[in-house]
């Protein structure tokens, strides 16, 4: 399943991506990854779904997915660095009708700290994701026991 809140994203998605993708085809859909509706996987990845996001509305987010994912969650933050920081803080400056939505920038330290109160799940890798001006925080989260 592929889904995006932005119809427009999805339909780009569709167009660019073969109707058969190794043993299976993808169902297409505008909506919220957060609706229970969709059913369980056992695999989630969230690229850059999760970067307006409060750490605390983050990790709520990601327990959300986690209570229907049997495998593994990889997703992406803004890690706040100087620059994204000094950013974030003028941005708000400007009244929300002059600029698009604001990526929040998250310490990984306390994500993390967050991350390990979700009962049945670990850690595993994080990597730094950057081309150009693009910065994000890759995390991935892994079911045991």
């Amino acid at each position: 399943t592929g889904i995006d809140v932005a119809a427009g994203l999805v339909e780009v998605a569709r167009e660019r991506t073969p109707s058969f993708i190794g043993h299976g085809r993808i169902r297409w859909m505008a909506g919220d990854m957060l609706d229970p509706g969709l059913g369980t996987f056992a695999h989630v990845v969230a690229m850059d779904s999760l970067i307006h996001y409060s750490p605390e509305d983050l990790v709520d987010a990601v327990a959300q997915l986690a209570e229907r994912c049997t495998g593994s969650i990889l997703f992406t933050f803004a890690p706040r660095t100087k620059l994204l920081g000094a950013m974030h803080e003028i941005g708000k400056v400007f009244p929300k009708s002059d600029r698009s939505p604001a990526i929040v920038p998250v310490r990984e330290t306390e994500v993390r700290a967050r991350l390990e109160r979700l009962s049945g799940w670990s850690i595993g890798r994080t990597k730094r994701v950057q081309s150009g001006f693009y910065t994000s925080q890759a995390l991935e989260l892994t079911r045991h026991g």
